[in-house]
C-alpha cells in the first residue's frame, strides 16, 4: 500500500460548556474493525518507539495527552506526522514502517488496532521490510 493511504483523520467533537467529547466506531470513523487497544506512556525523554511493520495490521494512533511525531515509510517515500490533539488520529495501513519519536512530557499514545495481538504480524528488520517492497 503506498504512503498516500495513511492519513490523519478528524474525529467527531462535540462541545459544551462542560468540556469536551470525541468518539470512534469501527468502519465509520476508521476503517477497520476494532480488536484491541493499547497506549503508550511514561515514554522517557529521547527515547523513540516503534522501529517495525506489520504484514496485516490496521492501526489509528491518537495522542490523547501531550505530543510525539510519527514517521511512515512505505520503502519509496517518508512522511512524519506530528500528533498533538484529541481529536485528530493518523491512520497507519499494513505494510508501513514506523517510527514515533519525540514524545513530550506526559504523553499518551492510544492505538487501536485491527487484529489480537500476534508477534507473526511483525517485520523487525528494516533490510527485512524493504526487501518485501520493493520486490
Amino acid at each position: 500500500m503506498p504512503l498516500s493511504d495513511c492519513k490523519i483523520i478528524e474525529l467527531p467533537k462535540k462541545t459544551d460548556m462542560r468540556g469536551n467529547l470525541t468518539f470512534v466506531e469501527s468502519n465509520n470513523q476508521i476503517p477497520f474493525d476494532i480488536k484491541r487497544v493499547y497506549y503508550l506512556y511514561d515514554v522517557p525523554g529521547g527515547a523513540d518507539r516503534g522501529e517495525h511493520a506489520h504484514y496485516d495490521l490496521h492501526q489509528f494512533m491518537i495522542s490523547m495527552s501531550g505530543s510525539f511525531d510519527v514517521t511512515l515509510s512505505d520503502g519509496y517515500e517518508q512522511k512524519t506526522f506530528h500528533l498533538n490533539r484529541s481529536y485528530y488520529g493518523l491512520y497507519i495501513c499494513p505494510m508501513m514502517w514506523r517510527y514515533l519519536d519525540n514524545f513530550s512530557s506526559g504523553s499518551v499514545c492510544m492505538v487501536l488496532a485491527s487484529m489480537p495481538y500476534t508477534e507473526d504480524d511483525y517485520i523487525r528488520d528494516k533490510s527485512e521490510f524493504l526487501r518485501l517492497v520493493k520486490g
